[in-house]
């Protein structure tokens, strides 16, 4: 259910009587989320398409502060990422319980360029590669620029 956020500064709304049933959010640093990442099989890579927002669920890895996806760029999507060119995508992972008592969600966002070096391509594509990944796929590197993370800790 979507809950409109509280003004900046504001308290949150108290709950009537006892001792609370849910469990406690705790924000996680940079170096949290990174390690995160770096234990998580997948997640969703978020971007702009026609002007409006496409999600893709990939697999990824952790490297030099890097979050490395294969990713299909079609024929509109390959005029926008030139050689050089960066834009600006979000990346989420997490592993939650389903009751949603327990567990973690990171989002992290920042410029993203195509992987050209052959090298690096012959190290990260195969441990990148899955069923869902087609020929013509490419290696995207994600910088964290933004980098944000919960924890959920389960009830009291």
């Amino acid at each position: 259910m979507w809950t409109e956020p509280s003004p900046a500064g504001a308290e949150p709304e108290p709950t009537s009587g006892g001792p609370s049933t849910y469990g406690t959010v705790v924000d996680l640093d940079r170096t949290e989320v990174m390690q995160l990442l770096g234990r998580a099989p997948c997640g969703r890579v978020v971007f702009t398409r026609d002007a409006l927002p496409a999600i893709r669920p990939v697999r990824h890895i952790v490297q030099d502060d890097r979050i490395i996806v294969l990713v299909r760029l079609n024929c509109r999507t390959a005029a926008v990422y030139g050689d050089h060119d960066r834009v600006v995508v979000a990346y989420e992972a997490d592993d939650l319980d389903p009751r949603g008592e327990t567990g973690w969600a990171v989002v992290v966002t920042g410029p993203a360029h195509p992987i050209t070096d052959p090298d690096l391509i012959a190290r990260y594509e195969p441990m990148l590669r899955s069923r869902l990944d087609r020929v013509g796929d490419t290696l995207v590197a994600i910088e964290p620029t933004i980098v944000s993370g919960v924890a959920l800790r389960g009830p009291c």
